[in-house]
């Protein structure tokens, strides 16, 4: 008997019962009932052919019958171990066939260490791909260098990327113990990043939603796999976003992967911990997102908003820390937790975010179910110094207001609070201020600010940013919160402040009369030309007076002849009104700077 736990099964039985009668039941046999076939005819003498694809499972079976040289000369276990050495070891391919076939003796095969060799060999044939690691020494010339000498062969251009798909043929826990092993070698990380995003592509198919294909690490799979079920792809999501590897720390995994994840987390429905987490995840990188990423649809049972508000609210606030600031003091927390907090307080990234966030405001802004306090909160949670110009979140507001026509005046007001005017481009100024949508009080401020950078740019002073700064430091000095002595200089600069003022109301004051008096002389044409309408005149000369007026406003589309006169009328109808409403509005401006 060439096995030494069937010999001593065996003697047992003898002892215990009949000789001629010895029954022997053997469970969870490795391999099963093929395997253990092969196994009875290898101990009949039948000479066996090894293969990549059932090793593993005689492998484990000779180890589980302890069938050792001691019991016969080139017994199983010696036979596989040299088919491991001599064969699978020295293959990329039949490594990663033989550890596929560990899944399924994985108790076996990690107790007789198989699945270890197999990883740590797949480990060696990637190390012995340059690429991974940046690429050989070459010399000034292009060629290789070996010992510090040029060999004159020219480096062989293979791509990064090529064991992506034999690893992707693995289960993720063996995928995960090959990825871990290689990132404790020294390969890049980029690439591990680049394996896992391949990974997770090829069995949660529906992450190719936006996918472009613009990197050939991520580029999109062929179908041919066995496709897994809802709740096998909700398990695997769960499992991958558990994952802490070098490359996520390091921000080397993009965003865009993340918010995919993030998508088919809440299609799944996932467990609230994980979607967490990989909101945390985008937030940490927040800086790294574009406006496609976050345009995330609602998948809410009441579907209030079409797009998901509420998630992009807790991104932001992860990305600005707040769970940090209120965690104590004494508090444990990771080193890598502060470093991420100060890497996000940098000026760069969040100057990049407040871009980002007034983008995506301006994008759902358009939604008409959207509440203005979830806008407001959005908004305002992005800190002011963030935002350079408030450009971005003025479109963003007059695109709410323009969808949102039933808002209350104070509810106008207090959106538009969010506005420094005084960060507002001479282009974003001049758009404001013909704005009917905005509240009255915003209009004036920006005709006031209008009026300032006309001032300083005429006056030839500082550039009106510079200007602008300047007045706020005024500000500051003339209530002493400046750090200057306000015994001499401070006064004297309130003054000049005065004195300004003064000289941008009367401007503006001369502005308002200026318009009124034009609005007057187009009323007037507006009357002239009911006139000559209503009078029976010629054809002609009301025509050719419409065409004036219609000059003087700006016009210079010509109605067809069998509209004209009915044309005429309506317009000159509606003109009158338009003015009118106008003419009221500038003399509450008119009003208002009295007051002032």
């Amino acid at each position: 008997m060439i096995s030494g736990v069937l010999e001593r099964r065996i003697a047992e039985a003898s002892k215990e019962g009949d000789d001629n009668k010895c029954l022997i039941q053997i469970s969870d046999f490795p391999g099963g009932d093929k395997t253990f076939e092969l196994v009875a005819k290898f101990c009949y003498g039948v000479k066996l052919e090894l293969t990549a694809s059932n090793v593993v499972h005689l492998r484990c079976a000779a180890k589980h019958l302890d069938m050792t040289e001691e019991y016969g000369e080139g017994n199983l276990i010696s036979q596989t171990g040299k088919f491991f050495n001599q064969v699978v070891f020295k293959s990329w391919k039949y490594s990663i066939k033989a550890l596929q076939c560990c899944d399924e003796v994985l108790k076996y095969a990690d107790e007789f260490n198989i699945t270890k060799k197999c990883i740590e060999s797949l480990s060696m044939r990637a190390l012995a791909d340059p690429n991974l690691f940046g690429g050989p020494m070459q010399s000034p010339g292009g060629s290789v260098l070996w010992n510090g000498i040029s060999t004159g062969a020219k480096p062989e251009q293979t791509s990064s990327d090529w064991w992506y798909e034999d690893a992707s043929m693995l289960s993720f826990a063996l995928f995960k113990r090959l990825i871990t092993l290689m990132d404790s070698r020294g390969i890049r990380q980029d690439i591990i990043a680049g394996s896992l995003i391949y990974y997770t592509r090829k069995h949660l198919p529906v992450l190719k939603r936006r996918h472009s294909g613009s990197s050939s690490m991520i580029k999109p799979l062929s179908s041919g796999s066995h496709a897994l079920s809802e709740e096998e792809q909700k398990h695997l999501l769960e499992e991958i976003q558990k994952l802490e590897l070098p490359c996520m720390k390091k921000r080397l995994v993009p965003t865009k992967f993340f918010v995919d994840m993030l998508i088919i987390a809440k299609i799944l429905k996932a467990s609230q911990s994980c979607i967490e987490n990989l909101e945390k995840r985008i937030g940490m990188q927040l800086d790294q997102a574009t406006l496609e990423d976050l345009v995330m649809p609602s998948f809410s049972h009441t579907m209030e908003t079409l797009y998901d508000v509420d998630s992009v609210q807790r991104i932001v606030d992860h990305f600005l820390g707040k769970e940090y600031q209120s965690m104590p003091l004494g508090a444990s927390s990771s080193c890598s937790s502060v470093e991420d907090r100060n890497l996000n307080g940098s000026p760069q990234s969040m100057t990049a975010v407040g871009k980002l966030i007034d983008r995506y405001l301006a994008e759902v802004a358009s939604d008409v179910n959207l509440k203005i306090a979830k806008f407001q909160a959005l908004a305002s949670s992005v800190p002011e110094y963030s935002r350079l110009l408030d450009d971005g979140l003025y479109r963003a507001i007059d695109i709410y207001l323009k969808h949102h026509p039933w808002l209350a005046e104070t509810e106008r007001e207090d959106l538009c609070r969010l506005l420094d005017c005084q960060k507002l481009s001479s282009e974003a100024c001049t758009h404001a201020a013909q704005n009917e949508r905005l509240p009255l009080r915003i209009i004036v401020q920006v005709l006031f600010i209008e009026q300032l950078q006309l001032k300083a740019s005429v006056a030839g002073c500082l550039p009106v940013s510079d200007s602008l700064d300047g007045g706020r430091s005024r500000k500051l000095g003339s209530n002493g919160f400046s750090g200057e002595s306000t015994k001499g200089g401070g006064w004297e600069a309130a003054v000049r402040e005065n004195q300004d003022l003064k000289v941008g109301m009367d401007r503006m004051r001369m502005r308002v009369c200026e318009l009124e008096k034009e609005c007057s002389n187009m009323r007037q044409e507006i009357e002239k030309l009911d006139k000559t309408t209503k009078g029976g005149g010629a054809s002609g000369s009301g025509r050719k007076t419409w065409e004036n007026v219609s000059k003087k406003l700006g016009f210079g589309t010509i109605l067809p002849k069998s509209h004209q006169m009915g044309s005429v009328q309506k317009g000159s109808r509606l003109e009158s009104n338009n003015e009118n409403v106008k003419i009221e509005k500038l003399k509450d401006v008119k009003e208002h700077h009295g007051k002032l």
